[in-house]
């Protein structure tokens, strides 16, 4: 697949000679195609790394919109969320933990990127803040719906990226995600010690 030869292509030549001396064009010769083709999916190299999550933003929002009658605003962005993410898990690819984890550290330790990220993020949330205003019109007030989304958006952030941190598959990426969701929905009480807990290294040890 194009796309995904050139995002290997871009972390790989990202993480060998850092993303400010990499240039689309040594990213189009990597991967084996022309710069106006490099262009026909990404409109600049950061979007390598962020152009992909993305898309389909759009069937999270119609599903905030489609509020059943019964549901608070809580539980429409939770079935939000998991509608999203039953629709973009079959078509994101296979990638292995390696991939990953040079992905995050790249978004992590180039200010340029992680500049992109932060807006990124802080966008989305205003978005979907603004839907769930929308969705209860009159009945919820901005800074109750700003609350809520930066809870579970950033609880979901932050639990993929401790995963990828700790060279995790992308099934148990997955996994964290929704453990996330779990955690921002139920509240910090909900949290409870597991009788095996992972040490700071991420691996099981026994509290018995």
């Amino acid at each position: 697949m194009t796309r995904r030869r050139i995002v290997m292509a871009a972390v790989r030549l990202f993480e060998e000679q850092g993303y400010e001396q990499t240039t689309v064009a040594e990213i189009a010769a990597v991967a084996d195609v022309d710069p106006k083709t490099f262009f026909n999916y990404f409109r600049s190299k950061d979007e390598v790394l962020f152009n992909d999550a993305a898309r389909d933003f759009d069937v999270l929002f119609e599903a905030i919109a489609e509020r059943r009658p019964e549901e608070g605003p809580g539980e429409v962005l939770a079935r939000a969320v998991q509608t999203y993410a039953a629709h973009r898990r079959p078509k994101v690819p296979r990638r292995e933990p390696a991939e990953l984890s040079a992905a995050a550290r790249l978004a992590l330790t180039t200010p340029a990127l992680q500049a992109k990220g932060l807006y990124l993020l802080s966008d989305l949330q205003r978005r979907i803040a603004d839907e769930l205003l929308a969705a209860f019109l009159g009945r919820l007030d901005p800074i109750t719906a700003a609350a809520m989304t930066g809870a579970v958006i950033g609880a979901i952030q932050q639990a993929g990226l401790a995963s990828v941190q700790l060279g995790r598959s992308q099934d148990e990426l997955w996994d964290a995600a929704r453990r996330g969701l779990d955690v921002a929905l139920h509240g910090l009480v909900s949290v409870r010690p597991t009788e095996e807990s992972p040490d700071p290294s991420g691996e099981r040890t026994s509290s018995s």
